[in-house]
């Protein structure tokens, strides 16, 4: 499984630019999963399954014949689990891209919108090693996509991860 990054601020276009990245990524035959961190308490799962939780269960399953889903439950004398854990835990993928954990050592591309007033990652994270904005960035040396540029997004990954 190769593993490659979109990070950025919030509000930059990181959840638009997948949505639109993971058609033409699954066209070209890439079996895809992500990984999407946020600063928010995520409503995960059916109220079947929430309320297992409230009662005490760490983890639910719900399953249908379209699809199953695991929740875990993050109870509060413990800590957040470490991206490495959650990368071990996908199996039979070619692709998992991870949306945020901007200082995380992984590959990754970074949208960036000026308009936000938010500084530039790429200057001081060598993670990053693409750019994807609405404005040509001479400020560093790094491969430079146009954010409605899917398709090319999409083959540099796939060039990138040789996959």
């Amino acid at each position: 499984m190769k593993v490659f990054g979109i990070a950025g601020w919030s509000g930059s276009g990181k959840t638009t630019l997948l949505t639109r990245l993971l058609p033409v990524l699954v066209r070209a035959g890439v079996r895809v999963a992500t990984v999407k961190h946020t600063h928010h308490d995520p409503s995960v799962g059916d109220e079947e399954c929430r309320a297992l939780a409230r009662a005490g269960a760490v983890e639910c399953v719900v399953a249908s014949p379209r699809r199953f889903a695991l929740v875990h439950e993050i109870h509060l004398d413990e800590t957040e689990p470490p991206l490495d854990w959650l990368m071990g835990r996908f199996a039979g993928i070619d692709l998992l891209l991870i949306e945020g954990y901007k200082w995380a050592a992984h590959p990754k591309l970074e949208v960036w919108d000026p308009s936000l007033g938010k500084s530039m990652l790429a200057p001081g994270e060598a993670s990053i090693v693409a750019l994807a904005s609405d404005e040509p960035v001479s400020a560093v040396a790094l491969p430079q996509f146009h954010r409605d540029d899917v398709a090319g997004i999409a083959a540099y990954i796939c060039q990138y991860c040789q996959i």
